[in-house]
């Protein structure tokens, strides 16, 4: 009885789960021609510090969620790819949405000041493809009112305890964002408990505001600029800098500048504006870099945090 028991778990156990485990991807697809990316660029599209939803899993590789479909990106032999959960439908269309990948990226980057600015021009040279994803707005808005005095990885853990003790569970070890209506029924006391601190407050208080006022936050994206900015900064623990982060990664407003610790520096030292105060600063990136300063935000941002500009 015990060696038939052995003879089935050799010949059926092992095989069934490699199966199971194997049959949750598809194959592994090329990002679609002219996405300009390279190894490093690739990676700190997704991880450096526009998005939460992406992890390092090994090598040049990275798995995330794109709305509740699980993804996940490598750099394989000189070239980006992609593959999915199988269960993931239209998955080339919501590649192609969240990563921009069309012509309108080559005209945006051809409007920046590049060929006059030598630190801009450097910048996209070692990162080219280098992109502002399509997320969410709810969920940006929720991990930038965590990311004050926070680095990437202590927001990143922090937005992951709320997810997985409030969100579903997509698979993967990955949560779903629970979304601000049922953020607005967790007491702030029970926030404070997962990690949260002093901005239990501002995502209880955020989470009641949104709430009273149907259609507030989806009407965000489809504002003017300058509007948009002054509503989100109505909310508690969003200041000018982190409503132009969730203006430029969760509502695509590339007009948004965020000036954070690496673009002070980059201002500072490349552009010589130190003593200028942080409107000084912003008036000058709008002049620059014009309609779209928050793409050269991007490049500079990930330049001087990656050590790049001082090679």
């Amino acid at each position: 009885m015990e060696a038939r028991c052995l003879l089935r778990r050799v010949l059926f156990g092992p095989t069934r789960n490699k199966l199971k485990k194997e049959s949750f991807w598809d194959s592994w697809c090329p990002f679609k021609s002219g996405n300009h990316f390279n190894d490093l660029s690739l990676g700190e599209t997704l991880v450096g510090g526009q998005s939460f939803d992406w992890h390092t899993v090994g090598s040049l590789h990275w798995r995330g969620k794109i709305g509740r479909n699980i993804f996940e990106c490598r750099w394989r032999e000189g070239r980006a790819e992609w593959r999915c959960d199988q269960k993931t439908v239209r998955p080339k269309e919501l590649i192609e949405e969240y990563f921009c990948l069309g012509e309108a990226y080559e005209s945006s980057l051809d409007q920046l000041p590049w060929r006059s600015d030598p630190v801009l021009r450097r910048s996209i040279d070692k990162l080219k493809g280098l992109r502002i994803l399509r997320q969410p707005m709810d969920q940006t808005l929720f991990f930038f009112i965590l990311s004050s005095a926070k680095s990437i990885p202590q927001i990143q853990s922090v937005g992951e305890a709320v997810f997985q003790r409030f969100g579903e569970d997509l698979g993967e070890g990955i949560y779903s964002f629970p979304g601000w209506d049922r953020l607005s029924e967790i007491p702030e006391a029970d926030l404070r408990l997962i990690k949260l601190g002093y901005r239990a407050k501002y995502v209880f208080q955020t989470a009641q505001f949104i709430k009273s006022r149907s259609g507030w936050l989806e009407s965000i994206p489809h504002r003017k600029y300058t509007d948009a900015k002054k509503e989100l900064m109505k909310l508690p623990g969003v200041g000018g800098k982190i409503a132009d982060c969730v203006l430029l990664f969760g509502g695509h407003f590339l007009e948004a500048f965020p000036i954070d610790t690496w673009i002070e520096k980059s201002l500072d030292n490349r552009y010589l504006l130190h003593g200028w105060s942080t409107t000084q600063k912003t008036h000058f990136a709008r002049i620059h870099f014009g309609k779209l300063a928050g793409l050269a935000q991007q490049f500079l941002f990930s330049a001087e945090r990656l050590g790049i500009l001082d090679e």
